[in-house]
């Protein structure tokens, strides 16, 4: 399940808490077991050839240098260079912030497709088990269905249990953007689901595109369904610190900082994904106009102010989300903080009326889905706040689009 188990053994997360100064002793005496490096990954072999590549007799720039740069860099080039580099290095170019947005899709398109010939071999190599040779196959129909020509893939790396972004509307073309972060057990085969598909990322974004549409239909809008960092797998340590949140923060902002144009940017970030934004909120750009945060474990901060950020903060809670019976505090690096619900914390606080517990703030009709609408195009005004917080739009603008208030 996205955003943790929907069944979760709460007890389990309290003991991670309690044991919270036993992890530090074992962390700071050097008891804790250290994941061996992997051997170089497709992603980082794909980068290690761009640093050695050229092009017209020139060698290619820094694959690490600012999105600006990279962006007058791909200016100079003619489409057939373009292309070129796209089919010579198509994980490099696909993951590279400040290349081409179009071009980003076709490089992609390609490294799933290298991608889907190694795992449909994988399906068939009698030295995996029958396990992981139908993990392969999961593995392949998964690039296969990613490969469309319908779709827009931002980011993509097959590594480890793999990460993967996604756009839908234009880029380019948009006037407000919004960014879907989800929590944990996100990964490449937890992307996009049939049964309870809003509680994936894709279901999750392609439902607020949507609702961003019947919103304002005249606003030209983009969403990103961003799963394009490693999240914690399931209730354990990683989901109890901040760690992977912290590794995503950099993702999150990098993203960010090289998205085309300088339309507004709206986060909409779930469970853990609420995490990753509040250690990333002091770090983004000024374009970022929004942070909604929902069933959220905290944001890593006491207060909305210690964010430190220019953003209209927002929180909202189903009544029946589990996550409310989570400690809100932080001891010894486990847990998140405060409850970014309370009074005490500043947010301005939402309702999500007719929500399906912790995973169903996205579902169509929602209270919750249509309060993240509003807010993605910019209509203030029109939100639904909590009944206890009365002054949640207090010195906001922004247009109403169809009445509500």
């Amino acid at each position: 399940m996205t955003s943790f188990d929907t069944s979760p053994q709460l007890n389990a997360w309290r003991a991670l808490l309690a044991l919270a100064v036993v992890f530090v002793m074992l962390a700071t005496t050097g008891w804790t077991a250290l994941k061996a490096h992997p051997a170089t990954t497709p992603l980082q072999a794909s980068l290690s050839a761009w640093e050695h590549g050229r092009i017209a007799g020139h060698d290619l720039p820094d694959p690490d240098a600012s999105p600006a740069r990279l962006a007058a860099f791909f200016a100079t080039l003619t489409a057939p260079q373009r292309a070129r580099l796209a089919h010579r290095y198509p994980l490099a170019v696909g993951n590279m912030n400040g290349a081409p947005v179009e071009l980003r899709y076709r490089a992609n398109r390609i490294a799933l497709g290298k991608a889907r010939k190694t795992e449909l071999k994988r399906m068939h190599d009698p030295r995996l088990s029958p396990n992981g040779q139908q993990e392969a196959g999961r593995r392949m129909h998964r690039y296969e269905a990613l490969m469309s020509d319908k779709r827009h893939i931002l980011a993509f790396d097959p590594e480890g249990s793999g990460r993967v972004a996604e756009v839908f509307g234009s880029l380019t073309k948009a006037e407000r953007i919004s960014v879907v972060v989800p929590g944990v057990d996100t990964d490449l085969l937890t992307f996009q689901r049939t049964y309870r598909k809003y509680s994936a990322p894709v279901g999750m974004a392609k439902s607020l595109y949507a609702a961003e549409k019947a919103a304002s239909p005249s606003t030209r809008t983009a969403v990103i369904a961003w799963a394009d960092y490693t999240a914690p797998g399931g209730l354990g340590l990683d989901s109890a610190t901040g760690v992977r949140a912290a590794e995503g923060a950099v993702r999150l902002n990098a993203l960010v900082r090289a998205l085309p144009g300088g339309a507004p940017v709206s986060l909409f970030c779930h469970s853990y994904g609420s995490v990753v934004c509040g250690v990333a909120a002091r770090a983004l750009p000024g374009r970022v106009a929004d942070i909604a945060v929902a069933g959220s474990p905290g944001m890593r901060v006491e207060k909305a102010s210690h964010l430190h950020t220019s953003a209209q903060v927002w929180a909202m809670r189903d009544a029946d989300d589990w996550i409310q019976d989570v400690p809100y505090l932080e001891l010894g690096g486990l847990g998140h903080g405060a409850d970014p619900v309370s009074s005490a914390f500043g947010a301005r606080v939402l309702s999500a009326a007719d929500a399906k517990g912790h995973s169903g703030y996205f579902e169509p009709g929602t209270e919750s889905l249509l309060n993240f609408a509003d807010i993605g195009v910019g209509a203030y005004r029109s939100v639904h706040c909590s009944d206890d917080d009365k002054a949640c739009r207090a010195g906001l603008s922004g247009t109403t689009t169809d009445g509500r208030a």
